[in-house]
């Protein structure tokens, strides 16, 4: 099983907003840092937003910003907004598979799925933050000073 990399992509969002909590960040600057599409991290921040785990401040200074502390929101909580889990196609709502009312197979996978999500609901945003991934990421704000040179 591995995660879409939608889903990887949200991950490293939010990891980026976390660390840099003290002031807004765009979309831009997350590309640039991770080295992926401006384009495709756009439809991973609006995913985001509309699954509440981030807030889009429009316009000039705007940026995104957590929606809560990095410790409120769950790590499974964001799986299960982000991906699709559907690991088999009786699993989904276009089956044309001819066994599933005698095939256990989506209930076993199932339940399999349960168990990874339940293990990741035991961890937050700040459990994915450690000190070495915060060095790497951190960009802290420079406040513009305009300097008069007296003449």
């Amino acid at each position: 099983m591995y995660l879409t990399q939608h889903t990887d992509y949200g991950l490293r969002v939010l990891i980026y907003t976390a660390i840099n909590d003290d002031a807004l960040v765009n979309i831009s600057t997350i590309a640039d840092t991770y080295g992926i599409s401006k384009s495709h991290l756009m439809k991973v921040v609006t995913a985001l937003v509309k699954g509440g785990f981030l807030d889009s401040i429009r316009g000039k200074g705007g940026g995104l910003r957590l929606s809560r502390p990095a410790d409120k929101i769950n790590i499974g909580a964001v799986i299960r907004h982000l991906e699709p889990m559907q690991l088999v196609e009786c699993m989904g709502n276009n089956n044309q598979c001819i066994i599933p009312p005698n095939c256990r197979m989506a209930g076993i996978l199932g339940g399999g799925i349960r168990a990874f999500l339940n293990y990741l609901d035991g961890f937050t945003l700040a459990d994915l933050v450690n000190k070495p991934t915060y060095d790497l990421l951190y960009m802290p704000k420079i406040d513009v000073i305009e300097v008069s040179n007296g003449l």
